[in-house]
């Protein structure tokens, strides 16, 4: 008899798979093929690639467009209401009030490794815990801490660059430089090993994954593999971290685990691996996003090398034009109206970020790419409200620092090829980009 039986863990993760993930995906690819909208944006790869013309359909079909699963929306008033509103809370595991059929379920399967979709991850929990979680690390992200990191995030843009210019003419915009940045920054931040940084995005990209709704079982099974290997490395860092206690981030989180008892030790692992994954995913897109974009429109580059002082405004352009985050999810706790709209109890809301920043009721000519333009910050694509992206001003300055620096280094930058834009869903950006560098900067 050939091969193995599966074992218990086989099936548990089988079982997590289906409630989680299987059940949904069949039911919107049934969705998709009768030609619903939401569905198709889903799992259709050219409506992925370029979903903005078909977030204005999904707009005018409606303010909170029904599916039978879910209300979707792309309007930038019912997007901020939701998010804004004490009402809602974020889309985390099965509550109290399920079924009794599935909640046995949900206890059969077990549960999975620590991720950032579900409890105790803070995108996955609402106050109290929320706000305990959140208070341990605020003081890291405020604006006075990212000021202090701007110039050693300059150095880290500069060695990057430098390496970049030794190997050649050639190299991959995304491999060499959008996700080493960050990557770097968050591992000083907190105190990991900046050697391993190429190893913790191969982890985070399991994190990554793990957002996307209606995963195929191939897909949800290597996720986990590379969020329990990242919680294994982190668990083991920890005992390393108590042994030789420093000034960082993930040294704090112990030490409130250890000696103040505010913090389990899944919640210390939680936090720390969602501070390293988010403390470079978004980043890594902002970046990857903005060299594509400010490659296409020239005349916005060289507006940007006349009045140098506009890097900021056009972030916050990038962050509208091409959100990094394109979908985030809450749950109606109780009967409420947002925005004029009525939403029953039990109702979820799928906030479309990617099309709330291009409605025009807010963004005039939303399509256009500009960076003058004055309520460019108005974007929602960190969210609104209490979930609110902590590491916000953490991304934008980056994002600012790695274009600015990458395209004075070398100033003509062009796509070497097509770039290839990553899978996921809610996440958008490019896992490849090849470019050609300068000559004059490369030879010099």
């Amino acid at each position: 008899m050939g091969g193995t039986m599966p074992g218990v863990g086989d099936a548990r993760q089988a079982l997590r798979w289906g409630l989680r993930h299987g059940l949904v995906r069949r039911t919107l690819l049934r969705k998709m093929r009768d030609g619903d909208l939401s569905a198709q944006l889903m799992f259709d790869r050219e409506m992925i690639a370029d979903p903005f013309p078909h977030y204005d359909v999904l707009r005018e079909q409606g303010r909170l467009v029904d599916n039978g699963l879910v209300l979707n929306t792309a309007h930038h008033d019912i997007a901020t209401a939701v998010l804004r509103s004490p009402d809602f809370g974020v889309v985390g595991g099965p509550s109290g009030q399920a079924p009794a059929a599935l909640r046995f379920a949900v206890r059969a399967a077990g549960r999975g490794p620590v991720g950032p979709v579900e409890p105790p991850s803070m995108l996955a929990v609402d106050p109290p815990d929320h706000t305990r979680f959140r208070k341990l690390v605020t003081r890291a992200f405020s604006a006075r801490a990212v000021a202090a990191l701007r110039s050693r995030t300059e150095e880290v843009a500069e060695e990057l660059l430098d390496e970049m210019a030794a190997r050649g003419h050639n190299a991959d915009l995304v491999a060499d430089y959008a996700s080493l940045l960050p990557a770097t920054v968050i591992a000083e931040m907190l105190g990991a090993p900046v050697e391993m940084r190429r190893q913790f995005l191969e982890w985070g990209a399991g994190g990554a994954a793990s957002l996307d709704t209606g995963l195929p079982y191939r897909e949800f099974r290597r996720s986990e593999q590379q969020l329990e290997a990242m919680q294994n490395w982190m668990l083991g860092h920890f005992d390393h971290i108590r042994r030789h206690p420093a000034d960082t981030i993930l040294s704090a989180l112990v030490h409130a685990h250890a000696e103040e008892g505010r913090l389990t030790e899944d919640e210390v692992a939680s936090i720390a691996i969602l501070l390293l994954a988010a403390g470079f995913e978004t980043t890594v897109n902002l970046i990857g996003n903005g060299a594509a974009l400010l490659d296409g429109h020239p005349e916005q580059l060289a507006l940007l090398r006349a009045e140098p002082g506009r890097w900021g405004n056009a972030v916050e352009e990038i962050l509208r034009h091409d959100s990094p985050v394109q979908r985030t999810g809450r749950f109606a706790g109780r009967d409420t109206e947002v925005a004029g709209e009525h939403v029953r109890t039990g109702q979820v809301v799928l906030v479309l970020l990617g099309g709330a920043n291009r409605d025009p009721a807010v963004f005039t000519d939303p399509g256009r790419f500009d960076i003058t333009r004055e309520n460019a910050d108005d974007h929602l694509a960190f969210s609104s409200g209490i979930h609110y992206c902590l590491g916000a001003a953490l991304a934008k300055m980056e994002g600012e620092v790695a274009l600015r620096a990458l395209f004075d280094r070398f100033p003509d930058l062009t796509l070497n090829g097509p770039p290839h834009r990553r899978p996921t869903r809610v996440l958008r950006g490019y896992d490849a980009m090849p470019v050609r560098l300068s000559s004059a900067t490369v030879d010099a």
